[in-house]
């Protein structure tokens, strides 16, 4: 009748081990390893593993307005005995950033991650907005790509091939125009305004959402002047 965790030598009995002879016998979970367990030891003090509870939802940002984390939890629903597994980790973190506090007020500009798309688009979605009567002076942001991930090289698709030239190092030039143009702020999303020098921002390419990257914000210009396969387009 005993069962007892860890390395015990005062959980003894005396009967048959399981090599036949007759004497002192353990039950504690070292015997397993030992060798002198009592030969009903299995029977009597069966494995039993941890078990947990199915994840929690996941929570919310702990901070607003700054890179931060989220996180789930578990509860232990059966601890281990007699050698059982033992408990996995009973929390997990994730990246998580939100763009809006808890009064409902938006975030910084730089916290938000840029929408890109290629620049041939752009003398067409000019035009648009003079038909429209919206066309308002926009504005140029050059960056500096840090990172890139390898998706971007493997975009075929003919609306993605531009992803193709994007290149770690390369200064690009990205547009703010209508009517990506916000009226109220006169902003695009995404254009890192309010950011620190050399502060890494975040970017993603419309049309493969797995190209995606951060960049460093060089300087804001009234015009674009980089070679048409750096020129992109802030959505």
């Amino acid at each position: 009748g005993l069962c007892c965790p860890g390395r015990d030598p005062s959980c003894l009995g005396t009967g048959w081990r399981p090599d036949g002879s007759y004497g002192p016998c353990y039950c504690d979970q070292a015997c397993e390893h030992t060798l002198d367990c009592c030969h009903d030891y299995a029977r009597a003090c069966p494995v039993m593993p941890c078990v947990v509870s199915q994840w929690s939802v996941w929570s919310g940002c702990a901070e607003p307005c700054k890179t931060t984390y989220r996180v789930r939890r578990r509860h232990v629903i059966q601890e281990p005995r007699n050698g059982g597994e033992v408990c996995p980790p009973l929390e997990e973190r994730a990246g998580c950033v939100e763009y809006w506090t808890q009064q409902g007020t938006e975030c910084k500009q730089y916290l938000i991650p840029a929408l890109i798309t290629t620049g041939g688009f752009g003398k067409a979605r000019k035009k648009r907005a003079a038909d429209d009567g919206n066309e308002r002076v926009g504005y140029c942001v050059e960056f500096q790509i840090v990172a890139i991930t390898p998706a971007c090289l493997h975009s075929h698709h003919s609306y993605t091939h531009w992803m193709q030239y994007l290149r770690e190092g390369h200064t690009v030039c990205v547009e703010c125009q209508h009517p990506a143009l916000d009226s109220k702020s006169l902003h695009c999303y995404g254009d890192g305004s309010g950011s620190k020098k050399n502060q890494l921002l975040h970017w993603q390419a419309v049309g493969n959402p797995q190209c995606r990257g951060t960049w460093k914000r060089i300087r804001q210009l009234d015009t674009c002047s980089c070679p048409s396969v750096h020129s992109f387009l802030f959505i």
